[in-house]
């Protein structure tokens, strides 16, 4: 952003004000910017370039004896150059080859010893006093290129100045010490406003503790005129209004289309912006002005988009499949479909906010014209932006969110200038297609008043500010602000986008006070240990333990694809969908972490790698569980595992990879002092957290006492499929709080100083009874019989199924146990056993192998 230090200084009477510090010049506004509004990028010395050059005056202008397309001419300087040579009237002769030379008229003059403006910074060229065509040329007069103006180079700049022969350009125009500050743009992202020279001014007026007083005209419901003149019928049709939520518009008659005033050329360019004409120039320029792009139209062109149409019609919609339109650049995009565009009844003739049609361009022909100000979707115009590669200052503009109370001001507005400066005539009543609600326009502010204590501002800042200074501070930027004993009531301006909580009001009144004027002051510091936090804590003993047992930790986005999601049986209409996510691939909110490991097992097995488990910790959310607080996403801190063996590297005697993933999980329970079980799954749960497993190879992973932790086991043929999984893969997903809440100290056991006996027992069961039945039948009867001063163990060594019995199964257990009094021998352990399969036949229909 940019802007014009006189014109600040025009504005706001910057250098000096009673009872203020008055600022030391440009470096002086530059670090109170810096400091308190944006990070300034550039100082521009913009008077500079123009030293030397004067205003003069043509007083005759004759044909070159020597050369058809030159011009001797004597020009009045007022005698202020010196060292160049004069006739008896003391006017000096330079030659001149531009075609609207002529006697009378006012000229920029750069005499012998100046250098032209549009060479510095490159390769400077200084005039001399040389001849042309046999005949001396003292300087010359200068063209808009020239004075960096315009791109004009095919004739002479003519000045508009009553300013009397002799005078410097700097001071006609009052470029003396003019200097363009450009602020960073990012520093404005949340401020609209500060895109228009208005936004800036009162912004360093605030900064500078002065109040601030917006111009007449600046207001919501500014005065307009009726029809001047016979009537140019005009409709404007809005069918999307979710989008463009106000389109204010009219028409006028008999413009006259001819170059800008200088003032309004150099300004312009100044600003980096081009000079076309003073129609397209005013646009530009109220928009520089207030920060709302305008935007104008050739009304006959409009009209004649349309076939046997008897009044003009601006249509806003988005495009029809195939429709094209070439822009005021040169450049024919056919829009994207969610693009809000300006047509007529047939035709497209512009990109709503962005760039208007070369079709109904403002020309030199252009008699009666359409204007208007509308408000567009920021994010639609950002989007639209990018997908044809436009970057207009209308787009910088309305992408930061402009304010909708402002499009019929800035009409009326430039509705009088074309009047008095084009001598235009309104021909319609003005068209306000307005959606806001009845509620905003009656406050004339977009958000409702914020009520904020005295106590409240002052104890986030660190200030002491009484309540009649922070009145001050926002009245002086234009803010309504009513006390109520200690509370204040503060309405922002209509032109206000950004304050609707009392944080806001803080951070306004911090800024301007100045967050310089912050307290010096250490912060105090409580030398209390600070507690752990239980789940860092758990955390960092699951990776001990995991990575201990050869598991790899990854670390995956929280967003998934849509498509994965699909690909391991979840449903995305139960995931959070992003609005703005910030890739393709990255669309939803995951529900669980599984899938992300999941698409993790084919690249590591094309690595190389033949067998390995990968862990990982994060967060989970999904619609089926929404937060109460301001329903916000529910989160899940859970803990995923995947184990997987490359098919070619099967190893028969690990088993299925159910257990090899059930180690790891026993192993970390065993860790944290928890007792697990395995229940079957009967049916399967419409959960997201269940659909990748396959429920006959699965089991729900639970507490002794009944704490329900997630889920283990194998995966769904289709999911393997789908994502290119080996037949030896299975995996967990539990819940870390749950483990955070039962999770205990392991207690130290002695270990006896005995030898210990280890004997097997196998039993054939029913094919259908689980092993965890069985295991914990043979635990408590073991249990039973043992003597408490005796230290035992039960272990699983395998479970087999013969080919030619596929009604039984046998589960081996190993039981090892050793006294802490005396050495046992293998017949105590052997009538234990025996007696455990004598049990185990009755209860479980077992019989011993």
């Amino acid at each position: 952003m940019k802007i014009s230090v006189n014109k600040i200084h025009k504005v706001n009477q910057i250098y000096g004000s009673a009872g203020h510090p008055a600022p030391k010049g440009v470096d002086d506004l530059v670090e109170r910017i810096g400091a308190q509004l944006g990070a300034v990028e550039e100082v521009i010395r913009f008077g500079e370039r123009f030293d030397g050059v004067l205003v003069a005056r043509v007083i005759s202008c004759e044909d070159h004896p020597d050369a058809d397309r030159l011009h001797v001419c004597r020009i009045d300087d007022g005698g202020k150059a010196q060292g160049v040579e004069r006739d008896e009237n003391g006017h000096v002769q330079v030659v001149c080859g531009a075609p609207n030379v002529r006697t009378g008229l006012t000229v920029a003059w750069l005499p012998p010893g100046s250098t032209v403006p549009n060479t510095i910074g490159k390769d400077p060229f200084v005039l001399e006093a040389r001849p042309l065509r046999g005949v001396v040329s003292n300087g010359m007069l200068a063209s808009p290129r020239e004075l960096t103006i315009g791109d004009s180079h095919e004739g002479i700049l003519e000045l508009d100045t009553d300013a009397a022969p002799g005078t410097p350009f700097t001071e006609a125009y009052n470029l003396v010490d003019e200097a363009v500050i450009d602020i960073e743009n990012k520093m404005f992202t949340h401020r609209p406003d500060c895109f228009g020279m208005l936004g800036v001014a009162r912004e360093i007026e605030g900064i500078y503790r002065r109040p601030y007083k917006s111009p007449q005209w600046y207001t919501p419901n500014p005065d307009f005129p009726t029809a001047e003149t016979d009537e140019l019928p005009f409709d404007v049709r809005n069918e999307i209004p979710e989008l463009v939520p106000r389109f204010t518009a009219v028409t006028m008659r008999d413009v006259t289309v001819k170059p800008s005033p200088v003032w309004l050329q150099i300004y312009l360019a100044e600003m980096g912006v081009r000079s076309i004409n003073n129609i397209v120039d005013f646009t530009n320029f109220f928009m520089l002005e207030t920060g709302q792009p305008l935007h104008a139209y050739d009304y006959d062109k409009v009209m004649a988009q349309d076939e046997n149409a008897d009044r003009a019609a601006i249509v806003v919609r988005h495009p029809r499949e195939g429709e094209k339109i070439m822009l005021l650049n040169g450049k024919e995009i056919q829009p994207r479909a969610e693009a809000m565009m300006i047509a007529t009844r047939d035709r497209l003739i512009g990109v709503g906010g962005i760039m208007g049609g070369a079709d109904t361009e403002v020309d030199d022909q252009t008699r009666n014209i359409i204007i208007e100000a509308a408000n567009f979707d920021m994010y639609s115009i950002r989007r639209t932006s990018m997908a044809h590669g436009l970057f207009t200052d209308a787009v910088t503009r309305f992408n930061k969110g402009q304010s909708p109370l402002q499009t019929k001001t800035v009409v009326a507005k430039i509705v009088d200038t074309i009047r008095e400066q084009a001598d235009g005539k309104v021909a319609c009543a003005l068209i306000d297609d307005n959606h806001l609600s009845a509620e905003i326009m009656e406050r004339e502010s977009l958000h409702a008043p914020v009520t904020v204590t005295r106590q409240f501002i002052n104890d986030r800042l660190g200030f002491s500010l009484p309540i009649d200074e922070i009145a001050v501070l926002l009245n002086n930027v234009e803010f309504d602000v009513q006390i109520n004993d200690d509370e204040l009531t503060v309405k922002a301006p209509f032109w206000r986008t950004d304050i609707a909580i009392p944080e806001d009001v803080v951070e306004e009144v911090g800024r301007l006070y100045g967050f310089d004027h912050l307290p010096l002051e250490l912060p105090g510091r409580d030398l209390t240990p600070v507690q752990k936090d239980p789940l860092l804590t758990l955390k960092s003993h699951i990776r001990s333990v995991l990575s201990g047992g050869g598991a790899n930790e990854l670390l995956t986005y929280s967003f998934v694809h849509g498509d994965l999601l699909k690909k391991v049986g979840q449903k995305p209409e139960q995931a959070f969908k992003l609005s703005n996510a910030l890739s393709p691939d990255l669309q939803y909110f995951r529900m669980s972490l599984l899938p992300s490991l999941l698409e993790k097992v084919h690249p590591n097995l094309r690595s190389g790698h033949k067998e390995f488990a990968l862990y990982e910790m994060g967060k989970g959310h999904n619609l089926l569980h929404v937060s109460d607080d301001e329903d916000l996403p529910g989160e899940f801190d859970m803990l995923a595992l995947v184990y997987a063996t490359d098919d070619k590297q099967v190893d028969a005697e690990k088993g299925a990879a159910f257990y090899q993933a059930r180690t790891y999980l026993m192993q970390l329970a065993q860790r944290l002092g928890i007792e697990l079980v395995f229940v079957p799954i009967s049916e399967e749960p419409d959960v997201p957290i269940m659909s990748p497993y396959d429920i006959s190879r699965s089991a729900f992973v639970q507490t002794r006492d009944g704490v329900f932790l997630g889920i283990i086991g194998e995966f769904k043929a289709g999911v393997r499929r789908v994502l290119k999984l080996p037949a030896r893969s299975a995996g967990f997903e539990i819940g870390l709080q749950e483990l955070v809440d039962i999770a205990g100290a392991t207690s130290y056991v002695q270990l006896p100083r005995f030898p210990k006996v280890e004997q097997d027992i196998c039993l054939k069961v029913p094919a259908d009874t689980p092993y965890q039945t069985v295991y914990d039948f043979v635990k408590k009867t073991l249990d039973d019989v043992r003597s408490p001063r005796t230290h035992a163990l039960l272990t699983p060594v395998d479970i087999y199924q013969r080919q030619h019995d596929t009604a039984h199964k046998q589960i081996t257990l190993r039981f090892s146990l050793a006294s802490y009094e005396r050495t046992l021998t293998d017949s105590e352990v052997s009538k234990m056993l025996d007696h455990v399969a004598g049990e185990a036949m009755h209860a479980l229909q077992a019989e011993r192998i």
